[in-house]
């Protein structure tokens, strides 16, 4: 029954994510049609990471991963008035902090515009990071917000909210971009703007869900607090963690940018494609999981956790796997498909994405592992095992990046750097998996391994199928219809057989993980027999 708790959460996650990454897939179509692999395009991705890195450190990563298991603590054991009132001294001590980091960054950014000899690409980085960059004040709020409401196992609210995202920037390039001069630096303004905005409303939205739950919403002093030492206690190794990770995600982006001022656009494009379903299934596993393991934690229940642990990797491995397969086989039809639509994205920019793409396909199964693995240490309240684990891996990664950069043709340089990444995270899982099978006594790594290889058996005659498909309807197809309507028809053929021929392959060999994850959405949430 916990598991299909779970699942279903997740589902629930999984659907609303699924709805943002939707309309986040229009909006970057969009952004391909205006901006292409442009120098703005790559200057509005590089200046829109730095601003995430602080949500991923503040709000989505180390924060909660500390907050949520002492949240749910203080509930269990001093009722709620009791957490209410640390949550008060944890927003409060978060928006100080936070809006200090966003004047002082403001105040960097508008300097460096002044920086002697500064290029295009630099000028234009700084320019729109200077607009940005408060938007960390307000995600990392709603971040904070949305710890809070999954704490409650309230998840719908705070799984919408990046949608609001998307539906502004949507509507601006849909309704203004039209209105303003063909200038490039005015549209990724006006983007950089929409974005700020984006980030306002999704705080804002989250609002009336805490208001129902309790929460306060009002500033509170004396922060001299066991409970806020304990969380800054477990935040701090996170922090250092994740600091790390996300300054390597920055020098990705910075090394992308010295290969060439397409780099960082081309491998922007290919990462949405990864994002898509990992956004929508691990992620959203991921979000669940958090407070399910500390739940699980707080009552010493070792044998839930280590259920869970099974059971949700088993069923990401059954869905990743195909996945992983169809983006490294597809990968030039899917890019050349969504984004190639007369504007200045064209068939050399999908070259580019998709060499990047392919290198990263099989990274699906790779970081869909961490979502289940880091969780289930934070909830133990050890913080300070991913992080070490998690240095060694950005050092592997960084060291991968500067040999694949040295020693790899000009055009597949970033690709490199994202089979660098790839191999250092698999690395990573692999010493993550090996100490929690330590920590979790019995956990069935044997029988992961078997589910692995299993998925990966019933997957490749399922892909093979979706490329056949793809191939020789394409190509019967372009006598009938214009070519791009051809492509489009082919392509949504092929991933059609794709997602008929494996589940019925795994209905045909009775493999569990379709029963087990069938069971759980069922509305009556009865089991498959």
């Amino acid at each position: 029954m916990k598991n299909r708790k779970v699942i279903r959460s997740a589902g629930v996650v999984g659907g609303f994510t699924l709805l943002s990454r939707g309309l986040g897939m229009l909006r970057d179509v969009l952004i391909a049609f205006w901006f292409g692999t442009s120098v703005q395009a790559s200057a509005f991705f590089v200046a829109f990471t730095i601003p995430n890195l602080f949500r991923r450190l503040f709000g989505e990563g180390a924060l909660s991963a500390a907050f949520i298991p002492v949240l749910i603590e203080t509930r269990k054991r001093d009722g709620e008035a009791a957490a209410w009132k640390m949550t008060s001294k944890v927003a409060t001590i978060v928006f100080s902090l936070l809006f200090v980091i966003a004047v002082s960054g403001v105040f960097c950014f508008s300097m460096a515009l002044h920086l002697p000899g500064l290029g295009e690409k630099w000028a234009a980085t700084f320019a729109l990071s200077r607009i940005m960059f408060p938007y960390v004040l307000f995600i990392c709020l709603a971040a904070l917000a949305m710890a809070i409401l999954n704490s409650y196992r309230h998840f719908a609210t705070s799984a919408f909210a990046p949608s609001l995202l998307n539906l502004i920037l949507i509507g601006t390039m849909l309704g203004l971009f039209p209105l303003l001069a063909e200038r490039p630096e005015t549209r990724s303004t006006t983007l950089a703007w929409a974005v700020l905005a984006a980030g306002v409303a999704q705080l804002a939205i989250q609002i009336p869900a805490l208001r129902r739950f309790g929460c306060p919403c009002r500033p509170a002093g004396q922060w001299n607090d066991p409970r806020i030492r304990q969380m800054l206690l477990l935040m701090g190794p996170a922090t250092l963690g994740m600091a790390v990770t996300q300054l390597n995600v920055l020098f990705d982006r910075l090394l992308a940018m010295w290969i060439g001022p397409w780099a960082p656009a081309a491998l922007f494009y290919s990462e949405r494609m990864i994002y898509f379903p990992l956004g929508v299934i691990a992620t959203a596993m991921g979000t669940v999981l958090l407070p399910t393991f500390s739940v699980h934690a707080s009552e010493d229940d070792a044998d839930a956790m280590r259920d869970v642990i099974s059971h949700s990797l088993r069923h990401l491995l059954f869905i990743m796997m195909p996945a992983a397969l169809g983006l490294f086989v597809l990968a030039p039809d899917i890019l050349s498909v969504l984004f190639e639509w007369g504007g200045r994205f064209d068939a050399g920019s999908s070259l580019l994405a998709a060499r990047a793409l392919r290198a990263y396909a099989f990274g699906l199964v790779v970081f869909s592992a961490a979502k289940v693995f880091v969780p289930a240490f934070y909830a133990m309240k050890d913080t300070r095992t991913p992080v070490r684990i998690g240095i060694w891996t950005v050092a592997l990664n960084l060291t991968l990046n500067l040999l694949f950069i040295l020693t790899l043709p000009p055009y597949w340089k970033h690709a490199g750097m994202a089979l660098a990444t790839v191999l250092a995270e698999a690395a990573g899982a692999g010493v993550l998996v090996v100490v929690l099978a330590k920590r979790v006594k019995g956990l069935p790594v044997g029988e992961l391994i078997a589910s692995l290889l299993r998925s990966m058996a019933l997957a490749l005659p399922a892909i093979a199928a979706a490329w056949a498909v793809n191939r020789f309807a394409g190509a019967a197809l372009l006598d009938h219809v214009p070519d791009k309507a051809a492509h489009v028809l082919a392509l949504l053929s092929a991933l059609a057989t794709g997602i008929a021929v494996y589940p019925a392959l795994a209905l045909l060999f009775r493999v569990p993980e379709l029963g087990e994850i069938a069971g759980a959405l069922r509305p009556s949430g009865r089991a498959t027999p």
